[in-house]
Parts: C-alpha cells; sequence; structure tokens
C-alpha cells in the first residue's frame, strides 16, 4: 500500500500562547492532513526540551513537553480565566518559539490552573500508573530547580546518589513542586490522548520520534547509573558523538553518555522495553533515530574537545532488535539509517525489516553515484524531500551547486511552470517508496528562515520555527491532494 504524510512538530503550530500546542491549532491541523489524502503525521520528540531547547536532549524519555499543554483548554475546563492568559507576553514574533518566555511563564501559569484544580479518580489512576517513571521525574526536576538547575552530577552527594533517607526528605521538602510536575503530566497525558484518538477517527497514524540517546542531565541516567558508562563519580567515561566525515571535519560531539550494553543485554533490554512500550502508548509508529548505532557507535573519550579521537565500538546488534520485536510485536518503526553506512548496517535493517529512509536532496551530488537516486529506492522504505535537520528545499536551491542543481533538473525534469519545488516533490511522490513524508515547509515554499535544525550548533533558530496562520488552507489542500493522488497515495 502506497501512503504519504506531513512532517511538522506540534510546536510549529499557530496559535496564540507562543508555541503550538495540542489544542484548536493541533486538531485543525489534522483535518487538514485529511482533507489533503494524507495518512500520516510526523513529529518529533514530545519529551520535555533540555539544552539548548531540543527536542533531542530530554529531561525524561516519559515525560511529556508540559510547554504543550494547551491554555484555552484550561479556560474551558474553569482552571484560568482568558484575562489572565491576556495579561502574558508570549513573544513578539508569530513565526518563531520564544522559548525564554515560555521558560519564563509556562510554570507561573500551571501553578495557577494546579490551585483550581481537584484531583479524582483520574488523576489518581494516572499517578498509580506511572509511577515506576513518574515519581523519579517529577523529584529529579524538583531538585533541578531547588538547586537553581545545576546538572545532577554537581549536586551534593546524598542527591547525586540517591541516598534513599535524603530523598525522603526531599519528597516532603519538596512536596508542592513535586505535585506541579505531576500535575503538568496528567494534563499532557489528557490532551495528547484526546489528540490521539481523534487522528485516529480520521483514519491519520502519529509518527513519533525516539532518540537513540538521552542526555547526562536526566531522570533517567540519573535514575539507573548502572545501566551507562559512567565512572564511580558518576560522571561519563565515554561519550557519543560522529566521526568526522566532508561536513564536519572534527566529527560532531554530541556529549551523551553512552550505554552499557553489556548490563542492557543481562536485563533483558527492559530498560529499553519499558521506554519503548511507552512510546507504543503514544504514537502508531516510531522512527528510530540514529539506527546505525545499534550495529557500532563512535565512543569519544569524555572530556575531549571534539569528536576526532573516537573510535567505534560494536552495538547490541540484532539481539537488541529480536528482543524488541518479541517484547512489541505489533509496533512498526522506521530505522534512521542516515550518514555513514556500512554493509553491517545495512544488513542489520535489512534482517530487522524496518524500512529505511531515503532523502532526495541527498540525490544529486554530480560528484559521485549516490543511492538516493529516486529509481534506486527500495519498497521497504520511507522517502522524504529532506528532514527537520535539512534545508528546505527553497534553501537547497540556493545553496547548492550549479552542477547539483543542473543534474536535478535533468533527472526529474524541473521547470518553471510547475515549480522547482514542486517539481521535487512529484520526484519523491513518484518513487517506489511505500511511504513519502514532505517537510511542511517545502509545501509552503519557505526557505532557510523556515529550518527547524542546524546540527552541530547552537543557535537562537534552532527549533523555533512556526508557521503562520492560515498556512494551512483549502487552496493547498487540494494541491497536495492532487500530487497524492496522481500516484497512489491517498488516504
Amino acid at each position: 500500500m502506497r501512503e504519504s504524510g506531513i512532517l511538522m512538530h506540534i510546536t510549529s503550530l499557530p496559535g496564540p500562547y507562543g508555541i503550538g500546542t495540542m489544542g484548536a491549532g493541533a486538531f485543525r491541523f489534522l483535518d487538514f492532513l485529511k482533507q489533503a489524502g494524507q495518512g500520516y503525521w510526523q513529529i518529533l520528540p514530545l519529551s520535555p526540551t533540555g539544552f539548548g531547547d531540543s527536542p533531542y536532549q530530554a529531561f525524561s524519555t516519559h515525560a511529556g513537553n508540559h510547554y504543550l499543554i494547551d491554555l484555552d483548554i484550561f479556560v474551558q475546563e474553569g482552571l484560568l480565566r482568558q484575562e489572565e492568559l491576556a495579561s502574558v507576553s508570549w513573544g513578539e514574533d508569530p513565526g518563531r518559539v520564544d522559548f525564554g518566555k515560555q521558560y519564563a511563564e509556562r510554570t507561573r501559569i500551571l501553578k495557577l490552573a494546579q490551585s483550581r484544580f481537584q484531583p479524582d479518580d483520574a488523576y489518581q489512576q494516572f499517578l498509580e500508573e506511572n509511577s515506576h517513571w513518574l515519581e523519579d521525574y517529577c523529584l529529579f526536576m524538583a531538585i533541578k530547580n531547588h538547586l537553581g538547575g545545576c546538572v545532577w552530577t554537581q549536586w551534593p552527594d546524598e542527591m547525586k546518589f540517591r541516598n534513599p533517607e535524603a530523598l525522603a526528605a526531599l519528597k516532603t521538602k519538596l512536596s508542592e513542586d513535586i505535585s506541579l510536575h505531576s500535575f503538568a503530566q496528567y494534563q499532557f497525558d489528557r490532551q495528547w490522548k484526546a489528540l490521539r484518538q481523534y487522528a485516529g477517527s480520521l483514519g491519520i497514524r502519529i509518527i513519533g520520534d525516539v532518540p537513540i540517546y538521552v542526555p547526562l542531565d536526566s531522570a533517567d541516567v540519573w535514575a539507573e547509573p548502572e545501566l551507562f558508562q559512567l565512572d564511580d563519580s558518576r560522571n561519563p567515561r565515554k561519550v557519543a558523538g560522529c566521526p568526522p566525515d566532508a561536513f564536519a571535519a572534527d566529527g560532531q560531539l554530541w556529549g551523551n553518555p553512552l550505554y552499557d550494553w553489556k548490563k542492557m543485554a543481562d536485563t533483558g533490554y527492559v530498560w529499553w522495553i519499558d521506554r519503548l512500550g511507552a512510546a507504543a502508548k503514544m504514537y502508531d509508529v516510531i522512527r528510530f533515530d540514529h539506527f546505525r548505532g545499534f550495529e557500532s557507535y563512535w565512543s569519544v573519550p569524555a572530556g575531549d574537545p571534539t569528536a576526532r579521537n573516537g573510535h567505534w565500538e560494536p552495538g547490541p546488534g540484532l539481539d537488541f532488535i529480536q528482543a524488541i520485536q518479541k517484547a512489541l510485536p505489533d509496533l512498526d518503526f522506521i530505522a534512521e539509517d542516515l550518514g555513514f553506512i556500512t554493509p553491517e548496517v545495512r544488513k542489520l535493517q535489512e534482517d530487522s525489516g524496518y524500512p529505511g529512509m531515503k532523502v532526495l536532496e541527498f540525490a544529486f551530488d554530480s560528484r559521485e553515484e549516490s543511492d538516493y537516486l529516486p529509481h534506486l529506492y527500495p519498497v521497504n522504505s520511507v522517502c522524504y524531500t529532506g528532514t527537520h535537520d535539512n534545508e528546505p528545499l527553497a534553501q537547497w536551491f540556493e545553496t547548492a551547486s550549479a552542477q547539483d542543481i543542473a543534474f536535478a533538473k535533468a533527472y526529474l525534469g524541473l521547470n518553471e511552470e510547475e515549480g522547482f519545488i514542486w517539481g521535487m516533490i512529484r520526484g519523491t511522490m513518484g518513487s517506489v517508496s511505500r511511504l513519502c513524508v514532505i517537510q511542511m515547509q517545502d509545501y509552503l515554499g519557505l526557505g532557510r528562515e523556515a529550518r527547524m535544525n542546524f546540527p552541530g550548533t547552537l543557535s537562537a533558530d534552532n527549533w523555533t520555527w512556526r508557521a503562520l496562520p492560515g498556512f494551512d488552507s483549502d487552496d493547498l489542500a487540494k494541491r497536495i491532494y492532487a500530487v497524492t493522488k496522481r500516484y497512489g497515495r491517498i488516504n
């Protein structure tokens, strides 16, 4: 079955409170997807963002981002008043998320809503069903707030090493803050379930993203440090990254702590099964970020200024994949298999049965042969014009070499009448890949100003793009529907 979808993170939706939320704007976007004949909505991780406001640097693999909680729903439920929200400045530019404003204002507004909230049986049930991660997360966040936000490895020893008596005392001392985080997670869970249920009623499946690594400064590493390559002081011995290549002479130094895969295997990968089981409750399909790291991963000595001195270490391989498939047999995955891919990585992806990814922007390097040309795509693949880490097509046409653009024009028959961007979309839609996903920015013809992420940089431009009201017009939906129908991908 041939299908298609659109990539757009929830934060990028328009709305009145400085960031896209799980409220009316998200429901309207689902209606737009249905009108446009799409069967999938791909989003980025929904976790609470940490360093650099990146959804890939989350304080928890289980928790939801409280910035995404819709405040108008609170008004409807009597937890907030409209005038209270109108008095808040959420940022000056409706086309950008001001994460500083969100950080400054969201907690205060959530406290106000919580003060009017009456816990009921549903709330108690949520606390009980999620206690295995919720208690550690809420305590972790409360301690961080209490200590001014510093990384947990810098906490006093009784907190860092989780002394039971110290933690019991902190649960009492910080009970109000702990309760606020529990309230926020409950409200996130309620709103997300309502949105996902609506998507299901329209026949739209949600593709979520699970990063391979978690940051050091997370409740996950604090709660179970024995599963990571840490020293006796809880500092990383080795960290994650990518080797040097044509795009980064020193490689990419991500800095995430690496897993102790032997200990993971000794436990039957229960940590991963729990993590992915939780993701399965949120998404219909999971994009496995950096899939190649399960075959082998780049290990960099902690403290090195670049990733240049790293080396490859064997990952858990097929043993891990089979354990996941046995525990979660009905869960669909996409293997993000971009980057430096060896025959061993390709074999693991093929043995897993998971579809890999193909990116059209990578196809037209006139200096060498490319397996990203559409006529080479396998059926069991997911093709993209570009991902959140790539240039929107309008920017690609501005920055690519004249030779590469000439190659794309000749290969796809690009012409002014159709428009070069729509010709690239046509080329992606027409491939044999069973699923085609297009960035919303490409349908809108936007360029650098709308790029979601510039990998390897800390920039105020990263993760902040938002569409403006009216982006989801009937005319655009009709045009998307037409190209989707032409290539047999209608939902």
